[in-house]
């Protein structure tokens, strides 16, 4: 397997000299209703990818398609999911996908087979979910638990406070009676933990506490926040928390928690969303049944991601367009725009997820990249995006390429008539005048009504907004992501870029930074 820079590819002059001409490709033109039928491409669980709207001919699409094959970039998906090492910085493999189910090779490491060990863990949270929906499992004072908190940051809080909002209304209207409400606390400021617990009974609430290190300042900080105030409720702590951590940590087997559930090394925190991370607490909310589907959506999508014509293959092309809009259009921003309120935090995990993943100067072997590598990302759900940031993205002197995710239906089908349609339909209507408007502008002789157009978007949907549906939009991302790091030659699963603020937080706060810079910002702020 070779691993090579991007730009020592044999296609990349190519790209970049059809960059130079891309003139020729008018979106106003060029965007019709051929088009438009043309360019869509299947996920997974009635999920949708179309591309029409960006600006790629068949000329482009051809070159992306050489791009992959040179790149490897399906062969080095399946030595990732036959447990080769990936994570190179850390030398570990990344196994977030056998968390839903296998596609390569048994994976044994340290002296136990990976896949089985994540399948035990799966039943055994959801027996504990189980058992506390059905009260079987009660609190310190035999309430029944009726709210369950997160504990974590990162990876640990991100995404599965995404994907828990996203099937919030979803189980509201399908799933059965006996739901537990969810919250989430993760910044080491005490007004957001002290906001949380107001907000909830502390007799009937179950916390999860999610660490793999068992080490985390911030998380280890709320912990202490939380306990300090079950103790002076008069609550036993011990009855009220579980863990999510390694089996090595200090968390693990541990009396003061009724139960651990582990990850290992292999699961980065913002592929976690599949593990015990979110799992546990997926599980108490909306039952265990409901986490499988959410599994099964997603592996489903990490399936499909195997094909290797890149017509056939939504994430592969998605993560292709992706690279040929940031390093040949030099279109530096990525925005996220999902017409669902239910995946109103859905914009900040995928942040997460590229930003801490593909933003990287250096390559797998440690030498520097002299290409762009991850793009910004940032999102708002619409249309309340239309009514703050879109000004920009229609007039400003950025082109931003835009990522649009709809549903046919709403989630509770409880909808009205207003002005002779439903409000969903109102919705839907302007994802579609948004994506023509930013495709093909407006002329105007008022330079201040003139909309240049020529703005790429692509669009995924649906029918509704299911578990199967969120488990296979959340693996389209992560394996758009990733194909994108086999391209630059990145190692996309690490994250070295947050460790050197907490090295110098550790410094502050014991009073010997040795900065005098540092020493100085401490003191404005009082520390």
């Amino acid at each position: 397997m070779r691993y090579i820079n991007f730009d020592k590819t044999t296609v990349y002059s190519k790209l970049k000299e059809a960059a130079s001409g891309t003139g020729g490709f008018d979106l106003c033109q060029k965007l019709n209703a051929e088009r438009v039928k043309n360019c869509s491409i299947p996920i997974a669980e009635t999920l949708i990818y179309n591309w029409a709207a960006k600006k790629a001919g068949n000329d482009i699409i051809s070159l992306l398609q050489i791009l992959s094959d040179e790149q490897e970039l399906i062969s080095k998906y399946k030595l990732l999911l036959d447990g080769e090492v990936m994570n190179t910085g850390e030398n570990r493999r990344v196994l977030h996908h056998l968390l839903r189910g296998q596609l390569g090779k048994d994976v044994i490491a340290d002296g136990k087979n990976i896949g089985r060990f994540y399948k035990e863990e799966l039943e055994r949270f959801s027996k504990f979910a189980e058992d506390v929906r059905s009260g079987k499992i009660k609190s310190s004072t035999g309430k029944k638990f009726t709210y369950a908190v997160q504990i974590g940051i990162g990876g640990s809080d991100l995404g599965p406070r995404a994907v828990y909002l996203a099937l919030e209304n979803w189980a509201a209207k399908e799933a059965a009676a006996q739901s537990i409400k969810a919250k989430f606390i993760s910044n080491v400021d005490p007004d957001d933990a002290s906001a949380v617990l107001k907000s909830v009974p502390l007799e009937e609430t179950l916390f999860v506490l999610v660490s793999k290190s068992g080490t985390t300042q911030e998380t280890l900080a709320n912990e202490l926040f939380v306990k300090d105030k079950l103790k002076k409720a008069n609550l036993d702590p011990s009855k009220h928390f579980v863990a999510v951590t390694s089996e090595t940590s200090p968390l693990a087997r541990n009396s003061g928690y009724l139960d651990s559930f582990y990850i290992d090394d292999y699961i980065g925190g913002r592929y976690s969303s599949s593990s015990a991370v979110g799992g546990v607490i997926l599980s108490l909310a909306f039952g265990p049944a409901v986490f499988k589907d959410f599994l099964q959506g997603a592996h489903e999508a990490d399936k499909a991601a195997l094909e290797p014509n890149v017509l056939k293959n939504a994430a592969l092309l998605d993560a292709l367009i992706g690279v040929w809009e940031r390093n040949f259009l030099r279109m530096p921003y990525t925005a996220v725009l999902p017409y669902s309120q239910a995946l109103s935090r859905f914009p900040a995990h995928l942040q997460q997820l590229d930003m801490e993943s593909n933003g990287k100067q250096v390559n797998r072997s440690g030498g520097k990249v002299d290409y762009e590598t991850g793009p910004v990302v940032f999102g708002e759900p619409g249309t309340n995006g239309q009514h703050s940031f879109y000004q920009l993205l229609h007039q400003g002197t950025d082109i931003v390429p835009l990522q649009f995710i709809g549903f046919n239906e709403s989630q509770l089908k409880d909808d009205v008539l207003v002005d002779g349609s439903t409000g969903n339909t109102k919705l839907k209507a302007n994802l579609c005048a948004q994506i023509v408007a930013f495709a093909k502008g407006q002329a105007n002789s008022n330079p201040n009504k003139y909309f240049p157009g020529g703005r790429p978007s692509s669009l995924i949907y649906g029918n509704r907004l299911t578990p199967k549906a969120m488990g296979a939009l959340l693996a389209h991302f992560e394996n758009k992501v990733m194909f994108q790091g086999f391209v630059w030659n990145l190692n996309s699963f690490d994250q070295e870029g947050v460790q050197l603020g907490k090295l110098l937080t550790k410094k502050v706060l014991s009073g010997e930074s040795g900065d005098d810079a540092l020493d100085a910002y401490s003191k404005l702020l009082e520390i």
